[in-house]
């Protein structure tokens, strides 16, 4: 699913309701959202827009994962945690009882300039610490990350062996237009599993842009949906007879050599 989050989170949850139902209508049973669906712009609206677990963007993922049946992987929120002064960047996926099943903190912080924007996450965020997988249900392994993430390959392969990869993300613009694509099915490929990425698209305040191309791709790193550029969603088939033939033929999963690498 792919959105143009703002500042106004009333808006933003009315945008992520909506095409999360037409999702669920066209037959999804797993449905992303974006990073930061629920509040996306400064740094100090976001700090002050963060929420809490039980607050308002999280129920309602928890109310609609239930009334549809589906897993629902709520992208990220701003989360508010009692006790710290900075925030985290936080996934959830909500099973089809609604029940929050697995609970991801985003690992890497986005410090760095781009095309004379600066980033600084680690100023109002605390990183997450550790690696999180969960389980679909229907029993498909799959592990969550979101955005900046996807530039670790380490972190996928501790990972290794789920089926499916989630990567709720507000890409650049620039970045999404050079290493967006290139990175998601290098860790497709490398992991032989589906990776799903959900991106934010267009301008959000002050001024900053995110790139959109939200995108499916299976094990064996082909692109099966692309989202155009403007709020939408996109809809694949994941076919795990084809993930275990992939694994099967070439099985370089089990080639791997951690005791070396280390």
């Amino acid at each position: 699913m792919q959105l143009n989050s703002t500042e106004d989170t009333q808006a933003n949850l009315a945008a992520a309701d909506k095409l999360v139902r037409e999702a669920a209508g066209r037959g999804a049973e797993l449905v992303l959202l974006p990073e930061k669906w629920s509040v996306l712009g400064r740094a100090d609206v976001m700090h002050a827009e963060a929420q809490t677990l039980t607050g308002p963007a999280s129920k309602w993922a928890a109310e609609t994962a239930a009334e549809l049946g589906i897993d629902l992987i709520a992208g990220s929120i701003v989360e508010r945690r009692e006790g710290q002064d900075r925030t985290a960047n936080t996934s959830v996926h909500y099973d089809p009882n609604g029940n929050a099943r697995a609970t991801y903190r985003k690992l890497h912080m986005f410090d760095t300039e781009i095309d004379g924007v600066r980033y600084a996450e680690s100023e109002r965020e605390q990183p997450g610490d550790r690696v999180v997988r969960s389980e679909l249900k229907g029993g498909a392994g799959v592990g969550l990350s979101i955005c900046y993430d996807l530039r670790f390959p380490e972190l996928y392969r501790v990972n290794a062996g789920v089926e499916v990869i989630v990567v709720p993300s507000a890409f650049t613009l620039a970045t999404t237009r050079d290493h967006w694509e290139v990175l998601l099915r290098a860790r497709a490929v490398e992991n032989q599993a589906f990776v799903i990425a959900a991106n934010q698209v267009g301008s959000y305040p002050p001024g900053n842009r995110s790139g959109g191309r939200s995108m499916i791709v299976d094990p064996w790193g082909v692109v099966l949906a692309t989202a155009p550029d403007k709020p939408s969603t996109v809809i694949a088939d994941l076919d795990l007879e084809q993930l275990a033939g992939v694994r099967g033929r070439l099985p370089a999963l089990t080639h791997a050599r951690p005791e070396v690498y280390r």
